[in-house]
């Protein structure tokens, strides 16, 4: 059963596969996001063999997880063929960072992370930066995480909450029955859904991170490069009217600060392990596990 605002699996297929030739140019939060998630590594102990890059992109993270973990193997796993058609190409020429990290032919996969093509317990880590929020139900792709996951294994991932393009979404808001600005799931629900699909000790922290533009057209433009526009089964088939558009376009510059408009992402990290049932010690006297939620400051970009 569907919903207006679940994303249509094929169209996001489709919107990265157009957007791999221009995705590095504009992807500037998905490379800090990226960033961020790395610092986290900082912080847990670990030395996984086998990595899977779930969501890779065009590979920024897996040139930093290769850089981390010099012996292990990095898997990069994408919906979008030319996606990782761009990765190869760039370790291909030995160009760059990317380059020079990844220096053996890579492992990829093309395929979804709701079915992954991966025999159970292969993996040590899985990593997703900004993929898991093209899913509409979490349950699901948390459980094939779970279950390539070898014992003891880490998730870590990032993706988006429901503040984020908040600007944008108020500016479109009246304009007809449509949805013009994918939805996303709540920090809260994506710990529930960890604890449920059997993941031990969850952490979650979400931060909010503000991108500035010229005008609203701008903003469109970067989420159109990234292949991030609106994907929803609700979304409008045709396109907007001219008087409609202008409408949109008012109602955001209402936001406009010393110059510039933002648009708002609200990201969400989070962090378990695949361990047995019983609590590794984050757990009530009873038995029952605790999600640890930290709120971070906003930050701006």
């Amino acid at each position: 059963m569907s919903e207006p605002f679940y994303t249509d699996k094929a169209q996001v297929r489709a919107a990265f596969e157009r957007a791999a030739t221009r995705y590095d140019s504009a992807a500037v939060l998905q490379r800090e996001v990226s960033d961020r998630m790395a610092e986290r590594l900082d912080y847990i102990k670990v030395a996984p063999p086998v990595i899977l890059d779930a969501g890779s992109g065009t590979g920024y993270g897996a040139a930093a997880l290769k850089a981390r973990y010099p012996d292990a193997r990095v898997v990069e796993l994408d919906l979008a063929h030319a996606m990782l058609a761009a990765s190869r190409e760039k370790q291909k020429d030995g160009a760059g960072f990317l380059g020079r990290l990844l220096k053996k032919a890579p492992w990829q996969v093309c395929a979804d992370i709701e079915r992954l093509p991966l025999a159970d317990e292969s993996v040590d880590m899985i990593w997703s930066n900004l993929a898991i929020q093209w899913v509409n139900v979490p349950d699901g792709v948390f459980a094939e995480f779970r279950r390539v996951l070898k014992p003891d294994g880490l998730l870590m991932f990032s993706t988006l909450g429901p503040d984020t393009l908040c600007e944008l979404r108020g500016a479109f808001a009246g304009v007809d029955g449509a949805t013009h600005v994918n939805q996303f799931i709540d920090m809260h629900d994506l710990g529930d859904a960890l604890l449920s699909g059997g993941f031990a000790t969850p952490v979650m922290d979400m931060e909010k991170i503000v991108l500035t533009y010229d005008d609203a057209r701008g903003v469109m433009q970067d989420l159109k490069a990234i292949g991030a526009h609106n994907v929803t089964d609700g979304r409008r088939r045709g396109l907007l009217g001219k008087h409609a558009w202008q409408g949109v376009v008012e109602r955001y510059e209402a936001h406009r600060r010393d110059g510039k408009l933002p648009a708002t992402y609200e990201v969400v990290y989070g962090h378990a392990w695949k361990g047995s049932p019983k609590p590794k010690g984050n757990a009530l006297p009873d038995g029952r596990q605790v999600i640890e939620f930290v709120r971070r400051g906003d930050a701006s970009r």
